[in-house]
């Protein structure tokens, strides 16, 4: 991993935690502050599964599942050309999934705490780790779009960040 990319990921983490400690001195389980009425509230829940409540109470998988998605983050991070865009894309990834496990391996749980209202349909509990890993995802998908995703026709670069 680049030092860059670490230190993207690095300030992901810090953020996710930092907030996830304030939601969780300021507001107790299942209580919420409403900050756009019908659009946005801060609402803090416990998550004992994944995205949109799959796989409920199997925290030893998700934990698993986390750690492959490291390592996986890990390997093709370097098929990938080395620009800002991708360097800014993997620090998220791993920065959110990071965020996420240390909840799963010291709470059994993560802690989700913002809330969206849109077109009367509510959105998924989430947090700032979530955030990170979907527009690091989304960065990845334009790299892939752009061809910058294939170490035949981009390499990255093997100087020292």
């Amino acid at each position: 991993m680049t030092k860059k990319i670490f230190i993207i990921s690095v300030i992901t983490l810090v953020l996710d935690q930092f907030f996830k400690l304030l939601i969780d001195f300021f507001l107790n389980v299942n209580e919420g502050i409403i900050i756009i009425d019908n659009f946005f509230k801060i609402y803090y829940i416990h998550n004992y599964g994944a995205a949109w409540g799959i796989m409920q109470n199997q925290t030893i998988l998700l934990i698993l599942i986390s750690i492959l998605a490291l390592g996986l983050v890990y390997r093709y991070m370097n098929t990938f050309k080395d620009n800002v865009r991708n360097m800014i894309a993997f620090g998220l990834i791993y920065g959110g999934i990071t965020g996420n496990l240390l909840d799963r391996l010291f709470l059994g749980h993560v802690r989700d705490f913002i809330s969206f209202r849109i077109f009367n349909y509510n959105f998924p509990v989430f947090n700032i780790g979530d955030m990170a890993i979907f527009f690091g995802v989304v960065l990845l998908i334009l790299a892939i779009i752009k061809g910058e995703d294939n170490e035949n026709r981009s390499p990255r670069k093997s100087k020292k960040n």
